[in-house]
Formats: C-alpha cells, structure tokens, sequence
C-alpha cells in the first residue's frame, strides 16, 4: 500500500494544528492519531455501518463484505485482508462490543470498541474508541447531536433478557462467503468509503463521552504481529523546520523494524530561496538486539 500520502496529510495536519509562536520556542512530540495499520479502517465508516445495522450479526457480516469496502484492514502484513469479528461485553446497562482479529490460534488484536451506555435521561451515549496501539491514545468517534435510541440496533442489544454477542468464527474458521481479498491502495479504500465518511452524523474527538465504560470487565488484546506506533516531531529552530516520522513495529518473532521520515525546509535569508529535505531511514533489529539491515534514501530539493 502507498503509505506516504498518509504520512504526508497527517504531517500537515498537525503543522497547522500548532501556533507559530509556541512552535519557536519548544519541540512538541505526540502520538498522531492514526498509524500506517489505521488506514485500513475508518472509524466514521465502521460508525455509520453501525448506526443501519438491525444487530450484531448483520454488523459483522457488513464490516466484512468485500462489496461494502470498510474493511481493508491486513494487520499481518501478509497481503490479505483479515476477518473482524465481533465479540461484546456487559455490566448492567453499559455494553462493549470489541471488533477484534485473530492472527492465530491465541493471537489477537483488538482494533476498536463500540461503547454504549443507558443515561439518567433513557437516552443513550455511545462511542467508537479506536485500539491505541492503531489509532493512538484517545481516539474516539462519538455522534453529533443524534438520540441514538432511534437506531434499529440500540432497542435490539437493549432488549429484555439479552445475551451477549459473540461471534461464531475464528482463526482458520470463517463464514463460507467470506475470502481474504488483497489490500486496495489508500485512495481507492477512501472512494470506496467516501459514501460514508462524507456525512456529518459522527466527529472525531479526543475525549470520552461514555462514563462507565470502566465498569465493564474488559482488557483489550494485542498482538505482537501488529504493535505499530507512529510518532511524530515538530521543530522549528533557527528558520529551520524539521517534521520526523517514526513507526515501530515489532512481529511476534521480536524482529523489530523502525522507519524514520524526516522533511526538512529551511530558507536562505538572502535570497528568500528555500530548500527542502526528504529522507527516510529503515532499520531492522533481530530479537537479540543486533541490527540486521538498514536503509537509507534522501533527497534535497530547492524551492522559489
């Protein structure tokens, strides 16, 4: 997958996210909210999907349908698709339903969790929470001014004498409809998506509005396969501007890649002319520590 023009768009992003004033005086490291593993599930689309569905199973079913698109999640980096599926938690009236990958037989990773929860008001608040190790600490997808009670799923997991869901499949056993398909590019994966990402039911924010999600007896699950944070490095000191990209990821084997981008710019006094710097670095480390491949590409290039 072409993981660049990600990269590049989350950079700018955070660039205009900063005042100029604050930016001379200090660096400013964070964890931005989406990784390389991120790009292959919108939140906002798993949200909406969410939102039609009649119950659990048929959510399922929808975030795995080829036709559909959401799912364009390959957490192994083995060139398919993985399944999703869905497996829920309850304590009193709060639920937690969990979209989690098995890699293996006692390999899982958690991607998301829909959290909703009864108010004093018998309404419902509810949110998506992406998995930190994918989306970052505290990424949350919540509903703008929507009485979620009216969805067609909300009165079905609400219903008296319910049961948690938890899906019939996992690794090696999987619907008979259902095959692992190859990854679309990132720009394809948000026109297949756009339908959904385009509406303006759900806004990404950074605090919780669901109060007793704690309650419920919960520890997410990750797996090794997929541990990948990606950092990001604002500096600007002396008129010149650096942004770096870091992304770790560690397989269940513990060999352990990193992959450094840094772009540059810093601009002539004189002649007002600018020059901009991109380079990449990509180190391999064994279990043991001992580094096993770097490398290396960089590329200056001057700007009126």
């Amino acid at each position: 997958m072409q993981r660049t023009t990600l990269f590049l768009t989350v950079v700018l992003t955070l660039i205009l996210g900063f005042s100029s004033a604050k930016a001379q005086d200090e660096n400013v490291t964070i964890i931005a909210p989406t990784s390389e593993v991120a790009e292959g599930l919108d939140l906002t689309a798993v949200s909406e999907l969410f939102k039609e569905a009649e119950n659990l199973q048929e959510f399922e079913k929808q975030l795995n349908d080829p036709e559909i698109g959401i799912n364009n999640l390959d957490l192994d980096d083995n060139g398919e698709v993985d399944y999703i599926r869905i497996v829920e938690e309850i304590e009193n009236d709060t639920h937690i339903i969990i979209l989690q990958v098995p890699l293996g037989e006692n390999e899982f990773q958690d991607v998301a969790t829909i959290e909703v929860e009864k108010n004093a008001e018998e309404d419902y608040n509810l949110q998506v929470r992406g998995n930190e190790v994918i989306y970052g600490p505290d990424y949350y997808v919540a509903p703008v001014h929507v009485h979620v009670h009216t969805w067609p799923i909300i009165p079905w997991i609400y219903r008296p004498v319910y049961r948690p869901y938890r899906s019939v499949y996992y690794y090696g056993v999987y619907p008979r409809w259902w095959r692992p398909w190859r990854p679309v590019r990132i720009n394809v994966y948000r026109t297949r998506t756009v339908h959904y990402t385009s509406r303006r039911t759900f806004t990404v924010r950074r605090t919780s509005v669901v109060r007793n999600s704690t309650t419920v007896r919960y520890k997410p699950r990750s797996s090794t396969r997929v541990k990948k944070k990606t950092t990001v490095t604002y500096t600007n000191k002396g008129g010149k501007k650096s942004i770096t990209t870091k992304t770790k990821r560690t397989t269940a084997s513990g060999k352990t890649t990193t992959t450094t981008r840094k772009i540059s710019k810093k601009k002539n006094p004189k002649t007002g002319k600018s020059t901009v710097t991109r380079s990449k670095r990509k180190t391999t480390k064994s279990k043991s520590g001992k580094k096993t491949k770097t490398v290396k590409h960089s590329r200056t290039r001057k700007k009126r």
